[in-house]
């Protein structure tokens, strides 16, 4: 979905002013559609979580386009499960690593993922600081799955994934979803979810994997919402 400059700093809570600033110094990615300013509404999200502006996962929220609920992150987490000791001294090989082990269906070409995935790292980094990197398909229909799945990744040694604070990291997510709409949701509520100090501390010490579904299920239950910035 593209929004325009009044749509993007409506959901960031702040000003155009200040949203054009962004644009300028920040480096918020922006496209011209006849002559006008456009944003999309997943790379915004990316955006924002890269560096570090809290936004409502709530205003990212959409139905699916089939009417059914959208999935909760502690059900897509279930599906895509947790691994520990990746190997891989570079970013190539422990993304090589983790598509070899994630739970996908038979029918999908893990050398495509693959290529998908750092053909998106090649446009800009996905790590997002202190440690951790969400790697994700930006076109998710193209896999062609038919239920969501989130992964999380321990590499067995930090590397550098060019992340937005310079650091190594440690940490994959991996999101898997079968339309925009649902990686949209599964983003955001990763992305609320890490700015909660319990889960974060739990994949910051690689918490065992009931301990981190536990988690997700604890921020489910209490409807933790990130507080919105006010930004003059």
């Amino acid at each position: 979905m593209q929004l325009t400059v009044r749509d993007a700093a409506q959901l960031l809570d702040v000003s155009e002013k200040t949203l054009y600033r962004w644009i300028d110094e920040k480096g918020i990615p922006v496209y011209k559609v006849n002559d006008q300013l456009r944003i999309s509404k997943a790379e915004l999200l990316e955006w924002a979580t890269a560096h570090k502006i809290r936004v409502s996962a709530d205003m990212f929220q959409e139905p699916d386009s089939a009417g059914r609920p959208l999935p909760p992150l502690s059900q897509a987490l279930e599906a895509g499960g947790a691994y520990y000791k990746i190997p891989g001294v570079d970013k190539g090989a422990v993304l090589k690593s983790m598509v070899e082990r994630l739970r996908l269906p038979p029918e999908i070409d893990r050398e495509f993922l693959l290529s998908v995935l750092m053909a998106r790292e090649s446009l800009g980094s996905t790590g997002i600081g202190d440690g951790i990197a969400i790697p994700h398909v930006r076109n998710p229909v193209v896999l062609h799955v038919a239920e969501p799945a989130v992964s999380v990744c321990f590499l067995e040694t930090p590397i550098d994934f060019q992340a937005v604070d310079g650091k190594p990291v440690h940490t994959l997510f991996s999101l898997i979803s079968p339309t925009p709409r649902v990686h949209l949701h599964l983003l955001s509520r990763l992305s609320a979810g890490l700015y909660d100090a319990g889960f974060r501390a739990a994949v910051l010490r690689r918490a065992p994997y009931d301990e981190l579904l536990a988690e997700i299920r604890r921020i489910e239950v209490a409807g933790t919402r990130p507080r919105i910035p006010q930004t003059p």
